[in-house]
């Protein structure tokens, strides 16, 4: 086990280094200036003369590969650089407004798991019945609506209408019900019908078959056995989700006014904060790859042949 952690996680440097020079790399192809932008958004006028001993000051005069060099440094030592806007690390920034979305990742998670699993192993069990029915139109709605539609309605109804939950912000635990409600369900259909369809696949194979055959009872093969590796495809994408979840979900961020990394990713566009932007896009993609690898390591523990196969030198 312990060589396959080394190999996986070695596997992530190609990985993380790419990410950096992309950024990098897709940032200085956009329009403007980042000195002009510094100006401005400093209140300063963008004369020639201050962009151009603004440029000297960042280093921006410098070829490109220089500035990657120099930035890259500074991304191993945690320096992301400082905001145009708010003056302050962007690092810092980023830790700030990384809790809140993992507060709202985790309950999200937590929704799809609630809701999710139970009904998808019951309509795989009962394949063909009313509940198995009723699980298809829940997965059709699910993958259908749009999150922005179902945030509004759920303020509409919920918040405004009868007065349950808070309408925007962050604060209290009713806060979060409502957009981790939201950023769950389009979710829930997806892992609904996924675990539904390794169950059916996994109630054929041998093992359970055999199991059967020595007088083990339904619920115990189902419990102990089939449920155990019907979950390996759905912990794959869950982890991925999680990944994108935690990169910042940034239509239900705006929807309620969700203090995370999608609304200061988005604010940061707007104001032109290259240094936030760059800061966020390669946080949000090192976020994505660690959650991987974290999935990558719990598939292997509950399936030894990965382990054993992912581990051979």
């Amino acid at each position: 086990m312990s060589w396959f952690i080394v190999k996986r996680v070695t596997s992530l440097l190609p990985i993380l280094f790419g990410i950096s020079l992309i950024t990098f790399i897709l940032l200085h192809l956009t329009p403007g200036d980042p000195a002009a932008a510094y100006l401005r958004a400093s209140h300063i006028p963008p004369t020639d003369e201050a962009v151009a001993t603004l440029r000297a000051e960042l280093g921006l005069d410098k070829p490109l590969y220089i500035q990657y060099v120099n930035w890259l440094i500074k991304v191993v030592q945690l320096d992301l650089g400082i905001s145009y806007v708010s003056k302050n690390s962007v690092w810092e920034e980023i830790m700030l407004h990384f809790f809140p979305t993992v507060q709202l990742a985790f309950a999200s998670c937590i929704f799809i798991i609630v809701i999710s699993l139970p009904i998808g192993m019951i309509s795989a069990i009962y394949r063909g019945k009313w509940i198995d029915q009723f699980s298809r139109i829940i997965a059709f709605v699910s993958v259908s609506m749009p999150a922005f539609w179902l945030g509004f309605l759920l303020i509409y109804f919920l918040s405004v209408k009868l007065d349950l939950f808070p309408v925007l912000g962050r604060g209290t635990f009713a806060h979060l019900v409502l957009p981790s409600l939201t950023l769950a369900f389009p979710y829930i259909g997806t892992y609904m019908r996924l675990l539904r369809t390794s169950t059916l696949e996994n109630l054929n194979e041998p093992f359970v078959v055999y199991a059967r055959a020595r007088g083990l009872r339904e619920r115990r093969i189902v419990s102990r056995h089939v449920l155990k590796k019907s979950l390996l495809p759905v912990l794959t994408g869950l982890g991925m989700s999680l990944g994108n979840m935690l990169s910042g979900a940034v239509i239900v961020e705006t929807v309620f006014a969700w203090p995370g990394m999608g609304s200061l990713f988005i604010t940061s566009i707007l104001n032109r904060d290259y240094p936030m932007i760059q800061g966020c896009l390669l946080f949000m993609g090192a976020i994505f790859v660690v959650c991987n690898l974290l999935v990558d390591l719990t598939y292997a523990f509950l399936d030894p042949r990965i382990r054993w196969e992912g581990g051979k030198k």
